[in-house]
C-alpha cells in the first residue's frame, strides 16, 4: 500500500434536475468547525452540517451531511465568495459586487450592517487579538477604483479606517497580520496595513484565473510565482524556503502544513515543505477550488465536495518506516517537530535513526550507519548479536528490541560464502564498538563491548588495538577471554589484562613464560625490556622482589633498571638492593654509579665500594679487553670523590707492603681492600691518585714515572691536582716533577721538554738553582727566553695596573676637592632640619638638596 499523507472522502454531493445543473452548480465554499456553507450560482447559499470526526471516521467514502439552512439572496448573480466571523457568528458573502452580513446559523441579514457596495474580492484577518479588542480587520478591493480598504468589523459596525492605493487592479489577496499580499495582473504586491506602503515583490505571466495568493500564517505566503515555481514570501520580503516546483496549470493552492497542496483540473497534488517532493496524488475530475482547514482541505466541484483529512503525523511516520523510507521519516519527524512538537519525539526520532542505520549497514553503508547508530543510541548489543560467532559475548538477559532476525542470517550466510565482505562487517563492528566504548550509550553495556572487542582484535590480528584495550581500563572478565587469548597464541596481550586487573604477578609470570620459551607469541619483539619497565614502574614491591633474581639472571645491564628506573618517591631500601646485587657485580657496579652520579649519595660506603667495584673490574678484564673506559671512571672517581677517607689511606699507604700491619680492623676495609689491590695490579695511575689525595705528591709523581713511565700522565697529574689552587702550587708540583727528572740522565729530554712547555709558570731564578752545572745555557734558551717574557708582561701588567689605580684614586681626590670648595651659608638662629635645634656648633652636615643639619643627629648617623 502506497504512502498516503490524507485520506480522501466524499463528504457531498448536490441532488436536482438535469435542466438546473447549470444554475445550482457550486462556485465556492467555507468552512468553520462542522458548518460548511455553499455559495451556487443561482445566488443561494446552503449551510450544511458535517457529522463528527468520529463518524466521518467509520466509513469513508460514505460519510452523511445534514442540509440546514438555504438562503435565497437573488434572481440572478452567483456568490463570488465567503467568509465566516465566528467572533460575531456573521457569515459574510461576496454577492452582486456587495458584502453582505448573514447570521452564520440561520443565516438571516444582520440588520445593523448594511451592504459594502462595489467589492471585487475581500478577506478576512484571523488574528488572536480580534477577540481582545472586539473587531476583525476586513480587507476589500473596490471594483471602480484601484484601491484596497482596510475595514474594522464589529457586532453591529463596519467602518473603512484606511485607504492603499494601487496602481493596478487586484486579482488575488490575502491577509496576514498587519500585511497585505495582492496579486494584479502582472505582479505581486505586499502591503503594510499600519503604514500605508506597498512594495513590489515579483513579475509574472499567469492569467487572472492562475494568480494565486494563499496565506501560510506566521507572516508567510504562497505565490503562484514564475516559471511553474510556488514561491514562498515572508512578510519581510525575504524568501526562507526554497521555490516548490508544481505543474503549469495549477488552480488553487492551499497549506495544511507540512504539506502544500495544489489543485489541477483532473488532479490534486499533495507536495511536502520539507524536502519539496510530491508525497501523494488524488483524481478528482472537474475540480474548481479548495478551501484549507484545520485538519486538511475540501475540494469541490460543480456538485460534488470532497474532504482530505491529515493523517496524523505519527501515523504517517510509521507508515514511512514501514516501506523502509527511513531518511524521509526522520526529514518528516524534523520538520514538523517545531511547528507540531510530538510527545514521543525523542523516542520515535531514535528508532527511526536506527533503523535508517540498518539499511546502509546492510547496503555496506558503513560511514553513514556508524553515525546514525551513535545518534540513535542504539543498544550496542543490538549490533553485536547480528554477528554468529560474537552472540557468545552477551549474557542471558539481554533482550532485542529489534526486529531483525532475518537480516542477521544474511550476516551468518555472508560469514560462509563470502569472507572478503564480512571481514568489512567486522571492520564495522570495531569502529562503531571503539566510538561507544566509555560514552553513555557503551557504558550500559561495557563488559559486553570490551569482550566483544577483545575477541575482534584478536580474530583480526589487530595487535595494537587488542594491546590499547588491554592495557587500558576495562572490564572484560577473564574467564570469557583466557580461551580466546591462549587459543590464539595471545600471551601477551593475557598478560596486559592480568595486569590492568591488578593481578600483578600473574602478569610477569605469563611474560616471563614468553621470555623463556615456553609461550609463543610473535606479537611482542621485547618481551624481557617490557618485564623490566613493568617492574620498574609496579608499586608492588612483593611482586618486584619475586622476578628481581630472574631479572639480573638474564641480563645484568638491563635489569638493574627496575631499580635505577623507579619514581623518585617508591625507591626501595638501599642496602636490601645492594645484598641483593652482591652476586651480580655488573648490576652492582651500575647501580653505585646511579646512587652516586644521579642521586648524589655522600656517604662513603657507597664511594669506597664503587671504587672496590672498578678496581675488580679492571682485574677481571686486564687480559680480556681494553681497559680504558673502566680505569677512566676509576680513576674519575678518585680525582672527583670527596667522601672517601683520604687521611686513612694517607697513614696506611707507605709503606703500602705493610698495609695489614696499620689496619687489622677498620671501618674502611674497602679502602684498605682498594689500596692491596691496586697495588697488587699494576694500577700505578690510580695509585698515583691515592698518594696525591694524601698529600704525597712527590711519591705520586714518582710511581708515574718511575713505575708507570708515562712522563704525559705526571704532567698532567700535575695540572690535574692543582685544579682549584693558585699558581704557587702549580709550579711547586711541576719543579717536583723537575727534580725526578733530573734525578736521572736518561729523563733529561722529558726535563727540557717540561721547561718549554710551562715556561708561565715555572720562575727561571728557581729552576736554574736546581739545573745541573753541566746544561749549557743553549740547552734551556727556548725555556728562559719564555720566562723572561712571562716575568717582564707580569711585570708590565703590575706597573699597568698600579697605574689605574692611581688615577683612580687622583679622580676620587679631584671629586672630594671640588665638594669641598662648595659654600654654605650659616645664618644665627638657623635650626637643624632634623631635630629643630638650632646651629651651634662648627661643625654641621649637608643633605643632597642643601638642607644643614647636625652631625649627630640620627638621619646623618644612619645614613
Amino acid at each position: 500500500m502506497a504512502f498516503r499523507a490524507f485520506t480522501h472522502t466524499h463528504v457531498y454531493e448536490k441532488q436536482s434536475a438535469s435542466k438546473e445543473k447549470d444554475k445550482s452548480s457550486i462556485q465556492c465554499i467555507e468552512c468553520y468547525d462542522r458548518n460548511v456553507y455553499i455559495g451556487t450560482k443561482e445566488a443561494t447559499v446552503l449551510h450544511l452540517m458535517l457529522p463528527s470526526g468520529t463518524d466521518r471516521d467509520l466509513i469513508p467514502g460514505q460519510s452523511k451531511i445534514r442540509e440546514c439552512r438555504v438562503r435565497k439572496l437573488g434572481s440572478s448573480n452567483q456568490v463570488a465568495q465567503l467568509r465566516v466571523v465566528p467572533l460575531f457568528n456573521h457569515l459574510l458573502v461576496l454577492w452582486d459586487r456587495s458584502v453582505t452580513a448573514l447570521n452564520m446559523f440561520s443565516l438571516e441579514p444582520v440588520p445593523a450592517l448594511k451592504k459594502i457596495q462595489h467589492v471585487y474580492l475581500f478577506e478576512v484577518c484571523d488574528s488572536l487579538l480580534s477577540a481582545q479588542a472586539e473587531c476583525v480587520e476586513m480587507v476589500t478591493s473596490s471594483s471602480r477604483r484601484k484601491v484596497i480598504r482596510i475595514h474594522m468589523v464589529g457586532v453591529d459596525r463596519w467602518d473603512v479606517v484606511k485607504e492603499i492605493p494601487l496602481l493596478q487592479d487586484p486579482v488575488a489577496l490575502a491577509v496576514d497580520g498587519a500585511c497585505v499580499c495582492v496579486g494584479t495582473s502582472d505582479r505581486y504586491l505586499l502591503c503594510d496595513i499600519q503604514t500605508g506602503s506597498s512594495d513590489e515583490l515579483f513579475p509574472h505571466n499567469h492569467s487572472r484565473q492562475r494568480v494565486i495568493v494563499t496565506s501560510m500564517g506566521r507572516g508567510e505566503f504562497l505565490l503562484n510565482g514564475p516559471e511553474s515555481l510556488g514561491m514562498f514570501v515572508m512578510k519581510t520580503g525575504i524568501c526562507q524556503r526554497p521555490p516548490l516546483q508544481w505543474p503549469q496549470e495549477v488552480l488553487a493552492a492551499g497549506v495544511c502544513f507540512p504539506y502544500i497542496l495544489t489543485l489541477q483540473p483532473q488532479v490534486l497534488s499533495v507536495y511536502s515543505m520539507v524536502d519539496q517532493q510530491c508525497k501523494q496524488s488524488v483524481s478528482l475530475s472537474g475540480a474548481k477550488g479548495l478551501l484549507s482547514t484545520s485538519d486538511g482541505v475540501l475540494v469541490f466541484t460543480e456538485r460534488d465536495i470532497f474532504s482530505l483529512r491529515l493523517v496524523p503525523l505519527k501515523e504517517q511516520i510509521e507508515a514511512l518506516v514501514r516501506h523502509e523510507r527511513f531518511e524521509e521519516a526522520l526529514l518528516l519527524l524534523d520538520g514538523v517537530q517545531g511547528h507540531r512538537p510530538l510527545d514521543s519525539y525523542k523516542e520515535l526520532q531514535k528508532a527511526i535513526t536506527c533503523l535508517a542505520g540498518f539499511v546502509h549497514f546492510y547496503q555496506e553503508g558503513f560511514s553513514e550507519a556508524r553515525e546514525l547508530f551513535i545518534s540513535g543510541e542504539l543498544d550496542p548489543r543490538e549490533i553485536i548479536r547480528l554477528y554468529p560467532d560474537y552472540q557468545s559475548c552477551l549474557s542471558n538477559e539481554f533482550q532485542s528490541q529489534l526486529d531483525q532476525l532475518n537480516k542477521g542470517r544474511d550476516l551468518q550466510v555472508l560469514c560462509q560464502d563470502d569472507r572478503n565482505t564480512f571481514h568489512h562487517y567486522l571492520a564495522f563492528l570495531g569502529d562503531f564498538l571503539r566510538a561507544v566504548r566509555g560514552t553513555e550509550q557503551g557504558l550500559k553495556c561495557s563488559k559486553e563491548v570490551d569482550y566483544a572487542l577483545l575477541r575482534l582484535y584478536v580474530e583480526l590480528g589487530d595487535t595494537e588495538n587488542l594491546q590499547q584495550l588491554v592495557v587500558s581500563p576495562n572490564v572484560c572478565r577473564l574467564d570469557h577471554c583466557l580461551p580466546v587469548l591462549e587459543q590464539h597464541n595471545r600471551y601477551f596481550a593475557l598478560g596486559s589484562l592480568y595486569q590492568s586487573q591488578g593481578n600483578h604477578i600473574d602478569a610477569i609470570k605469563t611474560w616471563v613464560k614468553i621470555a623463556d620459551g615456553l609461550h609463543k607469541d610473535p606479537s611482542c619483539s621485547d618481551v624481557y625490556g617490557h618485564i623490566v619497565w613493568t617492574l620498574s614502574q609496579l608499586q608492588d614491591r612483593d611482586a618486584v622482589w619475586k622476578f628481581a633474581d630472574w631479572t639480573l639472571q638474564r641480563n645484568q645491564e638491563i635489569g638493574v633498571q627496575i631499580f635505577n628506573k623507579r619514581p623518585p618517591d617508591d625507591r626501595f631500601e638501599t642496602q636490601n638492593v645492594l645484598a641483593l646485587m652482591e652476586k651480580y657485580p655488573l648490576a652492582l657496579r651500575l647501580h653505585l654509579e646511579f646512587l652516586i652520579h644521579d642521586l648524589n649519595s655522600e656517604e662513603e660506603r657507597h664511594h669506597n665500594r664503587l671504587a672496590l667495584a672498578y678496581v675488580t673490574q679492571s682485574l677481571r678484564e686486564e687480559e680480556e679487553s681494553d681497559l680504558r673506559k673502566t680505569r677512566g671512571k676509576l680513576q674519575q672517581l678518585l680525582w672527583e670523590s670527596r667522601f672517601y677517607d683520604v687521611s686513612t689511606v694517607y697513614g696506611v699507604w707507605v709503606p703500602f707492603d705493610k698495609i695489614y700491619n696499620y689496619c687489622i680492623v677498620t671501618k674502611l676495609y674497602c679502602i684498605i681492600l682498594i689500596a692491596e689491590r691496586v697495588e697488587s695490579a699494576t694500577l700505578h695511575i690510580e695509585k698515583a691518585i691515592l698518594l696525591g689525595r694524601t698529600g704525597g705528591h712527590f711519591q705520586a709523581l714518582q710511581v708515574l714515572v718511575h713505575q708507570e713511565g708515562n712522563l704525559q700522565a705526571a704532567e698532567a697529574y700535575c695540572g690535574r691536582a692543582a685544579q682549584g689552587r693558585d699558581t704557587q702550587f702549580r709550579q711547586t708540583l711541576l719543579l717536583t716533577l723537575l727534580q725526578i727528572y733530573l734525578s736521572s740522565e736518561e729523563h733529561s729530554s722529558a726535563a727540557v721538554d717540561l721547561l718549554n712547555n710551562n715556561p708561565r709558570v715555572l720562575a727561571a731564578e728557581k729552576v736554574i738553582q736546581l739545573l745541573p752545572d753541566s746544561w749549557s745555557v743553549q740547552l734551556v734558551s727556548q725555556f728562559l727566553v719564555g720566562s723572561l717574557r712571562e716575568t717582564f708582561h707580569q711585570r708590565r701588567m703590575t706597573e699597568l695596573e698600579k697605574a689605574m689605580l692611581q688615577a683612580e684614586l687622583m679622580r676620587h681626590k679631584v671629586i672630594w676637592m671640588q665638594a669641598s670648595k662648595t659654600k654654605f651659608r650659616l645664618n644665627k638662629g638657623q635650626k637643624c632640619k632634623v631635630c629643630q635645634r638650632e646651629l651651634a656648633e662648627p661643625q654641621f652636615a649637608c643633605n643632597l638638596t642643601g638642607e644643614l643639619m647636625h652631625t649627630s643627629c640620627p638621619v646623618f648617623s644612619s645614613s
